[in-house]
């Protein structure tokens, strides 16, 4: 499977229930990205996975829910759909990633007490 051949969606296409705590039944959206991007910011309703972990946290991932995978732009996204094809799921890559996100003013949150900023 080349890259152009990993599903790919655009941030608008991904539900805006993603846009608060509580994800869209059915669907899932993961961010692949390391623990210190994710505190810097990160989707509100996202589960968190860094992409080395992803093989050994499958369980936590629902395999029937359309799953939407996500990082800083789309390189580490595109290798975990990848994977995930590979093991069984139907994943789709969040085309530009978390840069993408912010820029189309999709909200951002962060952990901690500053302000959530992914660029």
């Amino acid at each position: 499977m080349t890259s152009s051949d990993v599903p790919t969606v655009p941030v608008g296409a991904v539900p805006t229930a993603f846009d608060d705590a509580d994800p869209a039944p059915g669907a899932q959206l993961l961010d692949v990205r390391e623990p210190d991007e994710w505190a810097l910011g990160h989707a509100p309703g996202a589960i968190h996975i860094p992409m080395v972990d992803v093989p050994a946290r499958l369980d936590e991932l629902d395999i029937d829910a359309e799953l939407y995978v996500v990082c800083r732009q789309g390189g580490r996204s595109i290798e975990v759909v990848r994977y995930l094809a590979h093991v069984g799921y139907e994943a789709v890559n969040v085309a530009g990633g978390m840069v993408a996100w912010q820029q189309t003013g999709r909200p951002v949150v962060a952990d901690g007490d500053h302000e959530a900023k992914i660029y």
